[in-house]
């Protein structure tokens, strides 16, 4: 009887230890709702959209053509912010290259690229001079970029990636937070294509809300 007891007790134990995470995964299915709901940084009457990715996620880069494709179709009231994630202090230095591209006005024209580089033509980016060699073959100063690279503001941004990641609970990428309620991914939905689709219902469900 005391060993029934005790195997009851552990049973218990270690459902409701999980019992949050489960709830989680279930609630809604193809999204999770995140408890308590964040603020945004879209204005009055928009529906913020942010994407957590990592440059090194072979994920983030299979998915990338479509989410800019979808990106553009987006009507006005939609903002769809990226957002560099830091699950580890290994992701910092690509983070880094990210918030230094944007610094040097070039990171829409490179974004894609840089993906490109690390998961087609398996150049090491991680690496700060091999980013900045490759940047600059590309036309970009690299003075400068390794300037911003290493400047003040671009580690402030990177230190608040890491605490925007822990603070949306982000355990993979890439991920997506509407207005600071939901999150889903491709895990979730099952596919890119529902995983669009999800998207655009809680926009739209937001939308309404507005």
């Amino acid at each position: 009887m005391s060993m029934l007891r005790t195997l009851l007790t552990l049973f218990t134990t270690l459902v409701l230890g999980f019992t949050p995470i489960l709830h989680a995964a279930e609630w809604g299915k193809d999204y999770v709702e995140i408890i308590p709901a964040q603020p945004v940084d879209a204005t009055r009457g928009k529906v913020e959209v942010i994407e957590f990715f990592w440059y090194r996620c072979p994920h983030c880069a299979d998915l990338e053509p479509e989410l800019e494709a979808w990106i553009k179709r987006q009507p006005p009231h939609v903002v769809v912010r990226r957002q560099p994630a830091v699950l580890n202090d290994s992701w910092l230095p690509l983070t880094r290259a990210y918030y230094a591209l944007e610094a040097v006005g070039q990171l829409e024209r490179l974004h894609a690229e840089v993906f490109k580089a690390i998961h087609r033509e398996r150049i090491d980016l991680n690496d700060p001079n091999t980013f900045f060699d490759w940047a600059a073959a590309r036309g970009v100063d690299r003075r400068k970029l390794a300037e911003a690279y290493n400047s003040f503001s671009v580690n402030a941004k990177a230190a608040r990636a890491k605490q925007l990641s822990a603070r949306y609970k982000i355990t993979g990428v890439p991920a997506f937070v509407v207005n600071g309620k939901f999150q889903t991914s491709a895990y979730l939905t099952g596919g890119h294509k529902e995983l669009f689709r999800v998207l655009d219902a809680l926009i739209e469900q937001e939308r309404g809300k507005r």
